[in-house]
């Protein structure tokens, strides 16, 4: 393929489009570890400065349906380099806030112009390779959008150690000047084809919703879910802006409305929907759960619990490396199996932690899930959109990346909610254990000091057995996916037409 009279550069395009990803990805993460110290420099509760995190994560999510009908309008390049340069100033705002008011205004650009860098990454990929590379272009996709979650913390705490916080926000000006340059050098301009009108209700009723969900998600057990009234206004509003959305674009012709349902009639597309979601609600919901195990229960200081965790993004890099090459030569349907086999072992071997765990024992099944994880998410992108038309892509990858975020958030929410109400249902099991018939326990808690001993070590242990409950509901959703690979069809082996996007070098 050739552009404007000379060979594409595969190379810096990749490399250009990659920087933008892991940026984007990385800021998911990195602010995490940083909040406490954001927290005095700006005079802000504990509870409002989770709202660094919040605003980021609801303006992705609204902003990341828009991408499709962008691009459409102004062409894939501008919005690309739009969303580059506007995710790197916001990242300078953030960094030059003084109040926490500045901050999550600047987050909110951020979230605003980041949403589209992931989905316009993959769909440009897809579009530079042919089909037969599709799996190794993935690849090297999922390891930006994988190494993100993963070196997010331990780079974040690096940096406010070191330091300050402010660097968290000030390291995306190099990578992001740098992408920048790559996007508008060595990518060519495709005029928008200017098919989509823009469905403003459409965009309306799904940004509430949206909105609405991640706010419900975020803040439902602080609230302690439905007996507050704040959660039930969220549930209402949720249910009521989605069910005029699905009314509303589901009477609309193709090309007015703000979600294309011709999506829908492809079967591979709709299958993928459904893994990624339970991808996204197994990696980050174990993600969640391992760190806080380590440092509230074995007493790892926030450095050690992030090292003992970090490989298993060796064993996502390792698998996705080696994968690349194996799609196009194995049936998808098996690799994904593996994969998910894979992953569901790592789960199992969670099942088993207890109290007392050497560093190996954290290790290990960290990298095999990485490994399992590595395994599906490649043949997974490969094959969700393996059928769907190149004009399609641009929406089809801005809705697969919604989809992994809204199942990323439902499943951190579900394992906290069940960790916090398992941990008290096993707590109050266990104290009943004590009682006037062991005469010999009631003399070990004779004293408040050795009641309160007593009762935080029931405590500890409630706690474990409610992480190894969360990680069997992990283990037992990924074993029931597997049968559903069946649904999957497997792409024919033809070349496919690729839109033409980059320039000469």
């Amino acid at each position: 393929m050739s552009a404007a009279g000379g060979e594409i550069n595969r190379p810096m395009i990749t490399l250009s489009i990659m920087l933008a990803t892991i940026i984007q990805a990385l800021d998911g993460t990195i602010a995490n570890v940083a909040l406490p110290h954001m927290q005095g420099s700006l005079s802000a509760s504990q509870d409002q400065i989770t709202w660094v995190l919040t605003s980021f994560i609801v303006a992705a999510a609204i902003a990341t349906p828009l991408t499709g009908w962008l691009c459409d309008r102004y062409g894939q390049k501008n919005i690309f380099l739009t969303a580059v340069a506007g995710f790197t100033v916001a990242s300078v705002l953030c960094g030059l806030s003084g109040s926490l008011a500045e901050i999550v205004a600047a987050r909110l650009l951020q979230g605003v112009f980041g949403a589209a860098l992931v989905p316009l990454s993959q769909a440009t990929l897809l579009d530079i390779n042919p089909r037969e590379k599709h799996g190794s272009a993935m690849a090297v996709w999922g390891m930006g959008v994988m190494i993100g979650p993963i070196l997010g913390p331990t780079l974040g705490g690096w940096l406010t150690d070191s330091y300050n916080w402010r660097w968290v926000f000030f390291i995306n000006v190099p990578v992001g000047a740098l992408a920048f340059y790559g996007i508008w050098r060595y990518i060519r301009p495709v005029p928008g084809a200017r098919k989509m009108s823009f469905d403003a209700f459409g965009f309306a009723t799904l940004s509430l919703s949206i909105g609405a969900l991640q706010m419900l998600l975020d803040r439902g057990e602080q609230n302690d879910w439905f007996a507050a009234t704040e959660t039930w206004v969220e549930a209402v509003v949720l249910a009521l802006s989605l069910a005029y959305f699905i009314a509303h674009t589901a009477l609309r012709p193709a090309g007015k409305s703000f979600f294309d349902y011709r999506l829908l009639k492809n079967s591979n597309y709709v299958s993928g929907l459904l893994f990624i979601f339970i991808v996204g609600l197994v990696l980050f919901a174990t993600r969640a759960l391992t760190p806080s195990m380590l440092q509230s229960l074995m007493g790892y200081p926030a450095a050690v619990a992030g090292l003992v965790t970090a490989p298993s993004g060796i064993g996502t890099m390792i698998a996705m490396m080696l994968v690349g090459r194996l799609v196009g030569k194995f049936d998808l349907r098996l690799l994904l199996g593996i994969g998910f086999a894979i992953t569901a072992f790592s789960l199992w071997q969670m099942t088993r932690y207890t109290l007392v765990l050497s560093r190996s024992d954290i290790v290990w099944p960290g990298v095999i899930q990485g490994l399992g994880l590595g395994l599906v998410f490649v043949p997974l992108s490969a094959a969700t959109f393996a059928t769907l038309s190149p004009e399609m892509r641009a929406e089809g990858t801005a809705i697969y990346s919604l989809i992994r975020n809204i199942g990323s958030s439902i499943g951190i929410a579900l394992v906290q909610t069940l960790l916090v109400r398992n941990t008290q249902a096993m707590h109050a099991t266990l104290t009943e254990k004590i009682t006037t018939v062991n005469p010999s326990l009631l003399e070990n808690v004779a004293t408040p000091e050795a009641a309160a001993a007593l009762n935080g070590e029931i405590t500890r242990q409630a706690s474990m057995i409610s992480y190894v409950d969360d990680f069997w509901l992990m283990m037992i959703l990924t074993l029931c996916v597997i049968p559903l690979l069946l649904l999957i069809r497997p792409p024919a082996k033809q070349a496919a037409p690729v839109v033409d996007h980059a320039a000469m070098e």
